[in-house]
């Protein structure tokens, strides 16, 4: 089993300090336009962090055990050295935009990623506001384990492009140069993603790159202010409801539901579907 750190658990010092300083620039250099910090949204923020590591090590028992099957069954083999750790990052990077992007149009998938979305506010804290559900991912990682990474080198990968997403979710930062703009995800890049008009729905995806973003056409640049937020916002700071508000919307669809395929329909279409309507196109408001 390759030896390599939990860069997430290193990291958690880094987040607290680095979050604890963005909050005394607000103090120091106010500025009308950025949303700054509110005592119960960053509270609600930081627990659903605090669950996340929870229920992750719950999550990762089953995960971890069809990996290792999958691992054993495939003949291919990807040592850890030097030069693959960089390919096995992008590998994962590519893999992550497309479960990024599944779990915003397929609903049952957008009931766990959208915890992420619901703050109205847009900071580090926001960063570790995390969902307690996030079994719903590990299927788009398996062309990796297939290709022969090691599930313990897919874990590393995963954790660095986690850590990377940290520093973006912030407004203090505005545009870096061109040439990094072009290529890495960046405060402004997710600060499109983050909110809620029409325009900016459902556009870049990125983890740790953009480029698959251009490439797919899911890229949008930041031109107008965003705002935060989910387009139906909640009226709650509970972390419970937080985490399962939207799985309770879909059950309660599926109880009013009238056919089976409607039933179908309310997971696997875009979160604004209901019978009688086209499945939302991504972009548009749910």
């Amino acid at each position: 089993m390759p030896n390599l750190p939990n860069v997430v658990l290193w990291s958690i010092p880094a987040f607290v300090l680095l979050t604890v300083l963005e909050i005394v620039s607000y103090r120091f250099h106010p500025d009308d336009d950025e949303q700054g910090y509110s005592g119960k949204d960053t509270a609600t923020s930081l627990s659903m962090g605090i669950g996340s590591l929870l229920f992750d090590a719950g999550w990762k028992i089953p995960i971890l055990a069809i990996y290792s099957a999958l691992y054993e069954l495939t003949p291919l083999r990807i040592p850890v050295l030097w030069w693959t750790v960089p390919l096995m990052l992008l590998a994962q990077d590519f893999c992550y935009y497309w479960s990024h992007r599944g779990h915003h149009v397929i609903r049952v998938l957008w009931a766990c990623h959208v915890v992420h979305h619901s703050s109205k506010n847009y900071n580090l804290s926001t960063a570790l506001r995390q969902p307690w559900t996030s079994a719903t991912t590990w299927v788009f990682y398996v062309p990796m384990i297939l290709a022969g990474v090691h599930p313990a080198a897919l874990a590393f990968c995963s954790s660095a492009n986690l850590v990377y997403q940290f520093w973006i979710h912030t407004e203090r930062i505005d545009r870096l140069p061109r040439p990094l703009e072009y290529v890495f995800n960046t405060p402004s890049h997710h600060r499109v993603h983050h909110a809620s008009q029409g325009g900016y729905l459902d556009r870049n995806f990125g983890g740790i790159l953009i480029v698959f973003d251009r490439m797919f056409g899911s890229f949008t640049p930041e031109t107008t202010k965003p705002v935060y937020g989910l387009t139906k916002n909640l009226d709650t700071f509970n972390p419970l409801k937080v985490a399962t508000h939207e799985y309770a919307s879909i059950a309660r669809d599926i109880a009013r539901a009238t056919t089976w395929r409607d039933r179908l329909h309310h997971l696997t279409k875009g979160p604004g579907w209901q019978p009688g309507t086209t499945d939302r196109p991504e972009g548009t408001p749910a």
